[in-house]
């Protein structure tokens, strides 16, 4: 595929997290704001805040984001940061996404959780009014903390659904905070109707993918443990899940060993729902049109395939139904010339 249609054509990005997709310039402009010092040169900033290529783990690849926390303190950081990822998936035609962030980690400085939310959705509105592009924002709970402290989160998150807030998802410690831990502030979310995506399969645990399908989800992040595993495709298959599929960064942090590892054949073979996402644009150094050209390269797929997993997107965003109608309309046009 020519990179340069891949970049001109529509998107759409489900899994994209907020304090992993911030621009050089951004991160300098907070860390002015925090008065937190910086490698002067932009060579050694982007060493700093891009997981390395030897990184042992998940847990590994989240230190990254140890530089970025307290540089997200403020209420006017929090709407810059959401402006900027916003203002980098616009400018690769991305016509619709969901940022996702957990509040938690901005709350050192005294915000409340209801102020950090509203913060990142007026970041979001103000990128939407100024670039051709939709945006919502997901609010994460940390697996590894307190469920009051996730369940506190999550109670300021219900009042704010379709006023820039989509759903909810559980980030974190995966490989020792299974489903299972976090299963009461799950259904607390599911209590408060709040829609939920989950971080599941990223520790080479296919039993946490068939938990979180127990539990009711169906918007999966990674799945990447399902891999091999023609059984569990097939079920997630017909349970009409979707897939958040991330291939740069589940190579980076071993979810993934090698190409052989990652589900893609998988998923196809059981004819289940994908779509592709960078999950942390800065951490991982991607874009979407990237990830679109290394799912080419690397797995023959097409312009079909790709307006087939951006119509899967649409349809599983936490979007009201007009919205997703008319995005998927919009996809099918901006396609129809390459099929």
């Amino acid at each position: 595929m020519d990179k340069t249609i891949l970049h001109q054509l529509g998107k759409v990005e489900l899994h994209c997290h907020l304090d992993g997709s911030l621009s050089l310039p951004v991160i300098r402009r907070l860390a002015g704001w925090a008065n937190v010092p910086l490698p002067a040169t932009d060579a050694a900033l982007r060493n700093l805040v891009t997981a390395p290529p030897s990184a042992r783990d998940l847990m590994d690849y989240l230190k990254t984001f140890d530089v970025i926390r307290p540089l997200l303190q403020t209420e006017a950081a929090l709407r810059l940061a959401a402006h900027d990822v916003v203002a980098q998936a616009a400018a690769e035609n991305v016509r619709y996404i969901e940022v996702r962030f957990a509040p938690e980690l901005s709350m050192d400085e005294g915000l409340t959780a209801t102020e950090t939310i509203e913060a990142v959705t007026a970041g979001l509105a103000d990128a939407c009014a100024e670039f051709d592009i939709q945006a919502t924002a997901l609010v994460c709970g940390m697996r590894q903390s307190p469920a009051a402290i996730t369940q506190e989160v999550f109670a300021a998150t219900a009042p704010l659904l379709g006023r820039g807030v989509g759903g909810a998802d559980f980030a974190g410690n995966e490989a020792d905070f299974p489903p299972a831990v976090v299963e009461d502030s799950i259904r607390f979310a599911q209590e408060h109707r709040i829609p939920l995506t989950f971080h599941a399969g990223e520790c080479h645990c296919a039993a946490n993918i068939a938990y979180a399908l127990d539990l009711g989800i169906r918007r999966i992040g990674h799945a990447t443990a399902l891999a091999g595993d023609d059984e569990l495709a097939l079920r997630f298959a017909q349970s009409g899940a979707v897939a958040e599929m991330c291939l740069t960064s589940n190579l980076q942090t071993r979810a993934a060993t090698s190409l052989r590892e990652f589900p893609y054949r998988t998923l196809r073979k059981a004819n289940a729902k994908i779509t592709i996402n960078t999950d942390n644009r800065t951490v991982s150094d991607t874009t979407l049109t990237r990830e679109y050209d290394l799912f080419g390269q690397l797995f023959g797929v097409t312009y079909r395939d790709l307006l087939a997993f951006n119509q899967n997107a649409a349809a599983a965003a936490f979007a009201p139904e007009a919205d997703r109608v008319a995005l998927s309309e919009r996809l099918a046009r901006e396609y129809a010339p390459y099929l």
